[in-house]
């Protein structure tokens, strides 16, 4: 470890990696914490479920848009600027949704949030630490940037819990507000180099962009990431309910009772809270993976795995201690797929435009949340259960499994692609 913390040029721990993470963490801690309002504004407004889970199915879709701009922003106008414009769309996202009234409004609002998370998450933070990192452990400082994003997950639904136990949700909003406030003191450390030209040139961002979206393995990747997206975003908003309402009571003779889970509510929060803490474990362990094996090979048995839990877990009756048993093996897997694929876009395409095209990328992983959202609260409204989304989850998890087998893994310069067309 010592050698790691020595030399300005071979470290992996520095000033913009850990800056990084508290920027990723806070953001994400807010994000994950959206699944524990669904009911309560529900209730007060008398909305039926899909009203809210479209605020959020399109805050995941606008971040997924607002993420390849802001990292073109970044790429041009620079990192510092990029994450300030997303945090302050997200503090007014924020501040403005705790007055609102009506579906509308609050879908509008999530649409400024979702375009706050695109500017301080993964697409421009993680293009700036893998710039910033030296080669040799690009991988593993993605995963850990990375994991901190599962650090926010573990706080931020505990602590939206306890907040709501104490005040209106309305005024979570707002506290929630001035966390991101907070968080963007980090900017001031947040400094990297500029990626250098490829080979044949310095390439413009619309060249290198065109050449992507006619590359088949960009175009594996795209469709790959998509089931990341659905499975994450509709566990995210909805599994607390799915819970609330599906598990059973959690008695006194319960192994998660002795945990201090009192209440299928209080499984929710306690639920996602593990997927993020076993998440960081799983992402660690995927970046430090990264550096060593085929990356494709990787995330087609991170599919596969997720596939394989997900259906194990719909089969099976619902209890505490099963939803703990998911929770666990779910979160070894929930963003070990990030490192992975952002170091795959990097190694093949290169660092000079990796925000932008792992923007490209995600914004396939958003239309994935969007639909994992929006069909999560539009089913259940029909049927009154969530049983049909879980299997379409299980089948796109499937497909990315697959999809992933024939990525051409050798970068650009050896394919003789690093010039102009």
């Amino acid at each position: 470890m010592a050698k790691l913390l020595s030399g300005a040029h071979d470290r992996l721990i520095s000033p913009v990696l850990i800056a990084g993470c508290v920027i990723i963490l806070v953001s994400f801690a807010v994000r994950a914490s959206f699944g524990l309002f669904q009911l309560p504004i529900a209730l007060e407004f008398a909305w039926p479920r899909e009203a809210f889970s479209l605020a959020i199915a399109l805050q995941n879709l606008f971040w997924g848009i607002g993420q390849p701009m802001f990292g073109a922003f970044a790429e041009r106008y620079g990192d510092r600027k990029a994450i300030l414009v997303g945090g302050a769309c997200y503090i007014v996202g924020l501040l403005l949704s705790a007055y609102a009234t009506t579906p509308g409004q609050h879908q509008w609002l999530e649409i400024l949030v979702g375009f706050g998370i695109a500017g301080t998450g993964f697409g421009v933070v993680l293009a700036v630490v893998g710039r910033a990192t030296p080669a040799r452990h690009r991988s593993m400082a993605l995963g850990i940037a990375t994991a901190a994003g599962s650090a926010g997950q573990i706080v931020g639904p505990p602590v939206a819990q306890v907040l709501m136990s104490q005040m209106p949700w309305q005024s979570v909003f707002l506290a929630f507000a001035g966390f991101i406030l907070v968080s963007m003191l980090a900017v001031l450390f947040i400094r990297a180099p500029r990626a250098e030209p490829t080979a044949g040139g310095d390439e413009s961002m619309g060249t290198v962009v065109r050449r992507a979206l006619r590359d088949p393995s960009f175009a594996c990747i795209f469709i790959g990431f998509f089931s990341c997206g659905y499975q994450l975003a509709f566990i995210t908003a909805h599994f607390p309910a799915f819970i609330t309402e599906m598990c059973g009571p959690v008695t006194p003779d319960s192994l998660v009772y002795l945990l201090g889970v009192t209440s299928a509510s209080g499984l929710g929060a306690v639920s996602i809270a593990l997927i993020g803490l076993f998440n960081i474990g799983g992402t660690l362990m995927a970046g430090w993976l990264g550096n060593r094996y085929s990356r494709k090979y990787l995330l087609a048995t991170v599919y596969l795995l997720r596939t394989l839990v997900a259906g194990a877990f719909i089969l099976t009756p619902i209890t505490p201690e099963s939803v703990v048993l998911f929770s666990i093996a779910m979160g070894s897997l929930w963003l070990a797929t990030v490192p992975l694929t952002s170091g795959l876009v990097a190694h093949i395409y290169g660092l000079r435009y990796m925000g932008t095209l792992y923007g490209v990328v995600f914004f396939s992983h958003q239309l994935g949340g969007f639909l994992g959202v929006w069909l999560g609260g539009a089913l259940y409204d029909i049927y009154r259960d969530y049983t049909l989304v879980w299997w379409i989850g299980v089948g796109v998890g499937a497909l990315s499994a697959l999809i992933h087998l024939p990525i051409n893994e050798r970068p650009w310069a050896q394919r003789g692609m690093a010039v102009a067309v």
